[in-house]
């Protein structure tokens, strides 16, 4: 009991550090730190990258066999920030690009650039929870990662990539979670969440993401939980693997 109080208590004293940042974004300075966080993002990809890449190479391995009859692969990535999955997608494929952030833009043709192996289609600036411009069952794979912890409505974004996936499509995922309520990492995700997430652009570390990945409705779930123990320990704990339709 005694513990459970002092974590309370230490995230009513990391709330109130973030009130400032609260006030700015109430405020609309914000606004210059949207236009900031794809530099950042950029930055961190290759640090990231490097660090699993064997995780996200054994993700994207079988990628290409949900290829269409005629050899096509259509794949749409929600939250594409600056293309840090392109190297990981099979040769000839085609590219959809979505990000809420029209800032990622620049970062993204330079990773096109760097990334000459696949066909871009097209970007499109839409939150996951609404594709409408996507027609339905148009797209053959969807992926997502590091996306379902900041977006508003984890639910309403596994609805819409079902309906844009084709009957038999596959969405892949690499999510970090929360981790175990007994463990210190839980404790230092729940106190320093309130600034971590302003910090992040939005960035949730205490999602449960593969509860709603379970209950989204696919007919078949390749869900596997790994540690990725040379991150920071707030976002060590990650999910991945594939759904079909």
């Amino acid at each position: 009991l005694s513990l459970f109080c002092l974590m309370k208590l230490c995230r009513l004293l990391c709330l109130a550090l973030s009130l400032p940042l609260h006030i700015m974004q109430v405020i609309g300075l914000c606004g210059v730190y949207k236009r900031l966080f794809p530099l950042l993002a950029y930055k961190i990809t290759f640090s990231y990258n490097d660090k699993m890449h064997k995780v996200k190479r054994e993700l994207f391995r079988n990628v290409a066999k949900f290829a269409d009859t005629d050899g096509t692969l259509r794949l749409l990535e929600i939250g594409c920030g600056s293309g840090a999955n392109f190297r990981f997608y099979p040769y000839g494929c085609t590219v959809i690009c979505t990000d809420p952030n029209p800032h990622f833009q620049k970062y993204l043709r330079m990773s096109m650039a760097a990334n000459q192996h696949l066909t871009y289609d097209k970007f499109i600036c839409v939150s996951g929870e609404d594709m409408r411009g996507v027609r339905d069952e148009s797209v053959d794979v969807v992926v997502c990662t590091l996306v379902l912890c900041s977006v508003s409505d984890v639910q309403q974004v596994l609805q819409e990539t079902r309906r844009i996936l084709k009957t038999g499509g596959a969405f892949y995922f690499l999510e970090h979670v929360v981790s175990d309520s007994s463990s210190w990492t839980y404790f230092l995700q729940y106190v320093f969440e309130p600034l971590w997430c302003y910090l992040g652009d939005g960035c949730m570390v205490t999602r449960a993401t593969w509860k709603d990945i379970e209950e989204a409705g696919f007919s078949e779930v390749n869900l596997r939980h790994v540690e990725a123990p040379c991150l920071h320990l707030m976002i060590r704990p990650h999910i991945m693997g594939y759904c079909i339709k």
